[in-house]
């Protein structure tokens, strides 16, 4: 695993490479397209990388640039690759000669770029439009106490609020939020994406606190909020009005939600130790932000688990990786009477493209 950055490095550095090689020779020699080509290669390729080691130093501003476009290009990079590999295999097939299309041939970089645009503005399109999720949990079927009445929960993950994500997006999802007059408001980490700086910058905190619900907002930290810095992200999510669930529980009209700290933490603690003093008559609601321990929750004889962590690949093909890794990467999964569901996220992490996958919120029912 200690190489395991090197090899993403390569592969990264190597799609790069692939990728504006054949552009530049798709492009007639002694255009002027060319050297603007390697110079727009080398900023995209580097900005990516700038910001994650520079993101708590530099300028909130350059930090935003470097962020915004650093991260679109890694999509681009991905469908562009694909693309033109595509487009290099099919001359095995006898459909065309590729000295022909592939070198020195406006047609095809225009062909190659306009698919690849389309592509890119669907996924935006995609991330724009947020599903509403509505699922409904029995108590009684799982044997726990009666509810003294039905709870309405609304949970959402994956925010990443920051460089790329601000108040203007997040004022539209608590409108939607705040239209479900929930009972509680529960966020399954990640709502801070890597630095709370941005957020102070535009007083995130006091947008949070416009979330209403009649027994407060719940969240549990994400692996996000450790690499912004657990106690800096800690502190702001207090400062927002936010409870801040940490390997601890609290119980809300006549149910106990039981918040995991992120798998991050190797110490955390164990969901057993976590529900120790708990009245366990009562129907318990698991939060972890990483779907990993799915089990832990069975176990425990939780009535519901949220998660999310996933973003379900957030493109594709990427959903097929996180669908193999996890035993549930996505949706709602019954196991011996445990309700799990885990969230695609209603923000995304960089570049603001939804390809085979959704932003969501969900709108919990338990009865």
């Amino acid at each position: 695993m200690k190489f395991l950055p090197f090899i993403i490095l390569a592969l990264y550095l190597g799609a790069n490479y692939y990728v504006l090689l054949r552009i530049w020779q798709m492009l007639p020699a002694g255009i002027f397209l060319r050297p603007l080509l390697l110079t727009a290669g080398i900023v995209l390729s580097v900005s990516f990388f700038a910001v994650l080691v520079f993101r708590h130093s530099v300028p909130i501003g350059i930090g935003s640039v470097l962020y915004t476009v650093g991260t679109a290009w890694l999509i681009i990079l991905l469908y562009l690759f694909i693309v033109i590999l595509i487009a290099d295999l099919l001359p095995f097939t006898g459909l065309y000669r590729r000295e022909v299309v592939m070198r020195s041939n406006m047609l095809t970089f225009g062909i190659v770029a306009g698919i690849v645009t389309l592509i890119m503005v669907a996924g935006n399109l995609n991330y724009h439009y947020k599903r509403r999720i509505e699922i409904t949990v029995d108590a009684s079927v799982h044997g726990t106490s009666s509810l003294p009445e039905p709870l309405k929960i609304v949970a959402v993950s994956d925010l990443h609020l920051g460089y790329s994500i601000g108040k203007r997006e997040l004022g539209k999802w608590i409108g939607l939020i705040n239209a479900e007059n929930p009972d509680i408001v529960i966020i399954a980490g990640d709502l801070i994406d890597n630095d709370v700086r941005p957020l102070y910058k535009e007083d995130i905190g006091e947008v949070l606190r416009e979330i209403r619900s009649k027994y407060g907002v719940f969240i549990v930290p994400g692996n996000h909020e450790y690499i912004s810095g657990i106690d800096k992200s800690v502190e702001f999510l207090g400062s927002a009005g936010l409870t801040v669930l940490r390997d601890s529980v609290v119980t809300v009209a006549g149910a106990v939600i039981a918040g995991r700290d992120d798998l991050t933490n190797k110490h955390r603690k164990s969901l057993p130790q976590l529900l120790a003093e708990t009245d366990r008559r009562l129907p318990v609601i698991v939060v972890d932000h990483q779907p990993s321990s799915l089990d832990d929750a069975v176990a425990a004889g939780a009535l519901l688990q949220i998660s999310g962590h996933t973003h379900r690949g957030q493109v594709w093909p990427f959903n097929w990786l996180t669908d193999a890794v996890y035993e549930d990467s996505y949706g709602l999964e019954s196991k011996n009477g445990t309700q799990i569901y885990v969230s695609s996220g209603l923000g995304i992490w960089g570049g603001k493209f939804r390809i085979g996958t959704v932003s969501e919120y969900v709108v919990i029912e338990v009865r």
